[in-house]
């Protein structure tokens, strides 16, 4: 079955994702981002695309192994901060992983397009999972994937493997190419999966570029990939409401000395029911 709704036309797409999810390991969500706000994402992007070339250098990204992976958008834009405000996924977080989850990672993707067969091979498209571990069917981490433009065949759409996720072995070669699906979807749509289900880039040979923005939230008892606490700095993150805040990991840091950890409850670093 496709599991794919639309949020503006049914009132029951939370509970027809969250099946999907159970059954086959993901849903796609049409209708979520607005133009306006997709015209802004685009631009910002781009932007910090520059900054981040300016900053490590085309050469160590390149030598990285990576295609077009913007880390730590909000780092040189905060705007990308306004991606954890957004309602239906604070929704889907809630029924999954927790009020309490933080955010793993958030990515910006700027899929360039390469002549059919000049592709370079890296991790990206090749099948994998972004929580590459089996805790005995226990929904520890989810990824919420944000189509800035069109995903299609043609510039290279997430492909992914329905029923793969919570699996102890891999699948063969075979199964997965058999089963492979594109998760084909609109500009503005949310590509919803659980982090153990295998999936990979696709090919983009439409001569654009394909613009997307993943977002992988764990239980909060999961070290981000990144600290954004650190990254971000401390006034930034106190600038954000509270579920932003806890969500960028500020109720689950690790004392660094006895003032630290002997502090009232209240203002603690790791606070009971936060974490």
């Amino acid at each position: 079955m496709f599991w794919i709704t639309n949020i503006k036309t049914d009132s029951n797409w939370l509970s027809k994702s969250l099946e999907g999810l159970r059954k086959d390991g993901y849903a796609i969500l049409e209708g979520v981002l607005e133009k306006d706000f997709l015209e802004q994402t685009e631009e910002a992007m781009y932007k910090v695309q520059k900054k981040i070339i300016q900053d490590i250098s085309l050469d160590r990204l390149e030598r990285a192994g990576e295609l077009g992976v913007l880390r730590i958008m909000a780092r040189y834009d905060s705007f990308f901060l306004k991606y954890l405000e957004i309602r239906e996924m604070l929704e889907i977080v809630d029924h999954t992983v927790s009020s309490t989850a933080v955010l793993h990672l958030q990515n910006g993707f700027i899929l360039p397009s390469f002549p059919v067969e000049k592709t370079p091979l890296i991790f990206q498209n090749i099948f994998h999972m972004d929580f590459p571990r089996y805790l005995n069917g226990y929904l520890a981490s989810i990824n919420v994937f944000f189509a800035i433009s069109p995903f299609t065949k043609e510039n290279g759409a997430t492909l992914f493997v329905p029923g793969s996720h919570q699996k102890l072995e891999r699948p063969s070669e075979d199964y997965i190419q058999s089963n492979t699906q594109y998760a084909e979807c609109n500009s503005g749509s949310l590509f919803l999966f659980d982090s153990t289900l295998y999936h990979a880039a696709g090919k983009n040979i439409s001569g654009k570029d394909r613009l997307s923005i993943n977002h992988q939230f764990t239980r909060s008892f999961f070290k981000q990939q990144i600290d954004y606490v650190r990254a971000l700095e401390t006034d930034v993150i106190l600038s954000q409401e509270p579920r932003t805040q806890q969500l960028l990991g500020w109720y689950t840091r690790v004392p660094t000395n006895l003032k630290d950890y002997y502090q009232s409850p209240e203002e603690r670093l790791y606070r009971k029911g936060q974490g």
